[in-house]
Protein backbone atom coordinates (compact mmCIF):
# COMPACT_ATOMS: atom_id res chain seq x y z
CA UNK A 1 0.00 0.00 0.00
CA UNK A 2 1.58 3.34 -1.04
CA UNK A 3 -0.76 5.29 0.88
CA UNK A 4 -1.53 7.69 -2.01
CA UNK A 5 -4.85 7.39 -3.38
CA UNK A 6 -5.38 8.72 -7.24
CA UNK A 7 -8.55 10.66 -6.68
CA UNK A 8 -9.76 10.09 -10.52
CA UNK A 9 -8.93 6.54 -10.30
CA UNK A 10 -11.37 3.86 -9.07
CA UNK A 11 -7.92 1.09 -9.29
CA UNK A 12 -8.42 0.59 -5.41
CA UNK A 13 -11.86 -0.36 -5.11
CA UNK A 14 -13.51 -3.80 -6.03
CA UNK A 15 -15.50 -4.14 -9.06
CA UNK A 16 -19.37 -4.04 -7.87
CA UNK A 17 -20.13 -7.14 -9.57
CA UNK A 18 -17.39 -9.19 -7.70
CA UNK A 19 -18.22 -7.42 -4.66
CA UNK A 20 -22.17 -8.73 -5.31
CA UNK A 21 -21.03 -11.83 -6.08
CA UNK A 22 -20.24 -12.89 -2.52
CA UNK A 23 -21.85 -12.24 1.11
CA UNK A 24 -21.15 -9.27 3.36
CA UNK A 25 -19.07 -11.27 5.84
CA UNK A 26 -16.82 -13.35 2.74
CA UNK A 27 -16.26 -9.15 1.58
CA UNK A 28 -15.43 -8.01 4.54
CA UNK A 29 -12.93 -11.16 5.65
CA UNK A 30 -11.06 -10.61 2.17
CA UNK A 31 -10.41 -6.79 3.16
CA UNK A 32 -9.08 -7.75 6.36
CA UNK A 33 -6.52 -10.96 5.03
CA UNK A 34 -5.79 -8.18 2.47
CA UNK A 35 -7.10 -10.11 -0.99
CA UNK A 36 -9.11 -7.04 -1.54
CA UNK A 37 -8.03 -3.51 -1.19
CA UNK A 38 -8.71 -1.50 1.96
CA UNK A 39 -11.42 1.29 1.58
CA UNK A 40 -9.91 4.61 0.22
CA UNK A 41 -11.26 6.66 3.43
CA UNK A 42 -9.49 3.85 5.44
CA UNK A 43 -6.11 5.02 3.84
CA UNK A 44 -6.86 8.52 4.60
CA UNK A 45 -7.59 8.57 8.02
CA UNK A 46 -5.54 5.60 9.25
CA UNK A 47 -7.82 2.72 10.74
CA UNK A 48 -8.05 -0.79 9.30
CA UNK A 49 -9.78 -3.82 10.02
CA UNK A 50 -9.00 -6.17 13.08
CA UNK A 51 -11.43 -8.30 13.68
CA UNK A 52 -14.58 -9.63 11.20
CA UNK A 53 -17.17 -12.01 12.35
CA UNK A 54 -21.01 -12.66 11.71
CA UNK A 55 -22.61 -9.46 13.11
CA UNK A 56 -19.69 -8.03 14.71
CA UNK A 57 -16.89 -5.71 13.26
CA UNK A 58 -14.10 -4.39 15.61
CA UNK A 59 -11.57 -1.61 13.45
CA UNK A 60 -8.29 0.44 14.94
CA UNK A 61 -7.12 3.57 14.13
CA UNK A 62 -5.18 5.96 15.29
CA UNK A 63 -5.80 9.68 14.27
CA UNK A 64 -2.91 11.69 12.90
CA UNK A 65 -2.26 15.54 12.69
CA UNK A 66 -4.29 15.59 9.67
CA UNK A 67 -7.35 14.44 11.84
CA UNK A 68 -7.14 17.35 14.27
CA UNK A 69 -8.94 20.24 14.36
CA UNK A 70 -8.23 23.65 14.57
CA UNK A 71 -8.12 23.63 18.39
CA UNK A 72 -5.69 20.40 18.36
CA UNK A 73 -8.18 17.84 18.97
CA UNK A 74 -9.38 15.40 16.99
CA UNK A 75 -12.28 16.35 14.58
CA UNK A 76 -15.55 15.12 15.73
CA UNK A 77 -15.61 13.81 12.01
CA UNK A 78 -12.87 11.38 12.39
CA UNK A 79 -14.78 9.76 14.97
CA UNK A 80 -17.58 10.03 12.56
CA UNK A 81 -16.23 8.31 9.99
CA UNK A 82 -14.52 5.40 11.98
CA UNK A 83 -17.44 4.60 13.98
CA UNK A 84 -19.89 4.87 10.90
CA UNK A 85 -17.35 2.11 9.11
CA UNK A 86 -16.97 -0.22 11.83
CA UNK A 87 -21.25 0.43 12.53
CA UNK A 88 -22.25 -0.23 8.97
CA UNK A 89 -19.93 -2.76 8.61
CA UNK A 90 -21.39 -4.94 11.48
CA UNK A 91 -24.89 -4.81 9.41
CA UNK A 92 -22.66 -5.81 6.30
CA UNK A 93 -21.32 -8.50 7.70
CA UNK A 94 -24.97 -10.10 8.10
CA UNK A 95 -25.87 -9.18 4.70
CA UNK A 96 -26.20 -12.26 2.04
CA UNK A 97 -24.64 -12.36 -1.56
CA UNK A 98 -25.86 -9.36 -3.55
CA UNK A 99 -27.22 -6.77 -1.19
CA UNK A 100 -25.25 -3.70 -0.64
CA UNK A 101 -26.17 -0.98 2.22
CA UNK A 102 -26.12 2.90 3.05
CA UNK A 103 -26.45 4.47 6.44
CA UNK A 104 -29.69 6.36 6.82
CA UNK A 105 -29.22 7.67 10.40
CA UNK A 106 -26.19 7.83 12.11
CA UNK A 107 -25.46 9.06 16.17
CA UNK A 108 -22.70 9.83 17.58
CA UNK A 109 -21.65 10.78 21.37
CA UNK A 110 -17.90 11.69 21.66
CA UNK A 111 -16.70 11.06 25.61
CA UNK A 112 -13.46 12.33 25.08
CA UNK A 113 -10.68 13.31 22.74
CA UNK A 114 -8.20 10.95 21.35
CA UNK A 115 -4.59 12.29 21.72
CA UNK A 116 -2.98 11.86 18.43
CA UNK A 117 -1.35 8.67 17.25
CA UNK A 118 -2.81 6.85 19.92
CA UNK A 119 -4.37 3.42 18.59
CA UNK A 120 -8.13 2.87 19.90
CA UNK A 121 -10.44 0.55 18.89
CA UNK A 122 -14.67 1.34 17.13
CA UNK A 123 -16.14 -2.01 17.88
CA UNK A 124 -19.57 -2.60 17.01
CA UNK A 125 -22.71 -5.52 16.80
CA UNK A 126 -25.33 -5.44 14.40
CA UNK A 127 -28.63 -5.87 16.70
CA UNK A 128 -31.20 -6.08 13.66
CA UNK A 129 -30.94 -7.39 9.75
CA UNK A 130 -34.20 -6.85 8.07
CA UNK A 131 -35.52 -6.99 4.17
CA UNK A 132 -34.99 -3.16 4.26
CA UNK A 133 -33.29 -1.79 7.54
CA UNK A 134 -30.17 -2.99 9.54
CA UNK A 135 -29.72 -1.82 12.97
CA UNK A 136 -26.18 -1.34 14.83
CA UNK A 137 -24.18 0.00 17.83
CA UNK A 138 -20.69 0.63 18.73
CA UNK A 139 -17.96 2.55 20.86
CA UNK A 140 -14.48 3.30 20.75
CA UNK A 141 -12.19 2.37 23.26
CA UNK A 142 -8.49 3.20 23.85
CA UNK A 143 -6.78 0.12 22.85
CA UNK A 144 -3.95 0.43 25.50
CA UNK A 145 -6.26 2.44 28.08
CA UNK A 146 -9.49 0.80 27.94
CA UNK A 147 -11.01 4.09 28.49
CA UNK A 148 -13.95 4.98 26.30
CA UNK A 149 -13.44 7.49 23.97
CA UNK A 150 -17.53 7.64 21.87
CA UNK A 151 -20.30 5.85 21.42
CA UNK A 152 -23.01 5.51 18.68
CA UNK A 153 -25.96 3.91 17.11
CA UNK A 154 -26.80 3.76 13.18
CA UNK A 155 -29.69 2.62 11.27
CA UNK A 156 -28.95 1.43 7.63
CA UNK A 157 -30.76 0.65 4.60
CA UNK A 158 -29.93 -2.32 2.67
CA UNK A 159 -30.88 -2.58 -0.94
CA UNK A 160 -30.47 -5.12 -3.85
CA UNK A 161 -29.33 -3.61 -6.97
Amino acid sequence: MSGQINPSSTDDLLPREQMLSMSGLAFLVGIQDGTYPLPPIAKTLNFWFHEIAFGKVALRGAPQFSGFNLLGGTHGGWYATVLDSSLACAVQSTLPQGSVYTTLELKLNIIRSIPMGMTVEATSQCQHTGRSTGISSGEIRGVEDGRLYATGSTTCFIMTP
